[in-house]
């Protein structure tokens, strides 16, 4: 793969990030009975560091968890290996809450659609709602994030990268032309 660009940098990110949690903030009327949901993998630490902005500035801790989509994706072969499965730890009951799924990049939705299946597998939340750092388009299901960090318009043959210093040892967005 060829970097194309690289679309933000770690500060920027960081401005990205506070601007998503005033956006929550103000869209619920303050943050009574809201938790996040980070989707495994990169959606954990964003959903963490969204927290960790709105307890700054609201003086609340959110409950906060870490959803593995695995068993509910659409794309698993039962003739291939088992997936790898990974943790979902949600140390709180979804029931009658507002549960926002944080994910890194939206692109076809069908890892929102595996996700929101994943919530209702542990009870009824009273709404949920999506928080991505990017859209990049290209859905081939009717979902739309109600918090975005970007919109990149991209075409299928670029990958959107989103890496972060837990996981990646830096912070940027970046986009590869993926060689055909």
């Amino acid at each position: 793969m060829k970097l194309k660009s690289v679309v933000m940098d770690d500060k920027t990110m960081k401005r990205t990030l506070v601007r998503m949690s005033h956006e929550i903030i103000e869209r619920y009327h303050g943050v009574e009975n809201i938790a996040l949901v980070g989707i495994r993998r990169r959606g954990v630490p964003l959903a963490r560091e969204i927290a960790h902005i709105i307890e700054q500035v609201e003086g609340v801790s959110l409950p906060t968890g870490q959803l593995d989509i695995t068993h509910y994706r659409d794309d698993l072969s039962f003739e291939n290996e088992l997936p790898t499965l990974n943790e979902t730890n949600i140390p709180f009951s979804v029931t009658d809450k507002r549960i926002i799924l944080v994910d890194d990049v939206i692109f076809t939705g069908r890892t929102c659609r595996a996700a929101i299946e994943a919530i209702f597998s542990l009870g009824r939340p009273a709404s949920i709602a999506l928080a991505v750092m990017v859209d990049r388009g290209h859905r081939e299901l009717p979902i739309k994030p109600d918090f975005v960090g970007k919109n990149i318009p991209t075409s299928k043959t670029e990958v959107v990268s989103v890496n972060l210093k837990e996981i990646d040892g830096q912070t940027n967005i970046s986009i590869f032309d993926q060689a055909l």
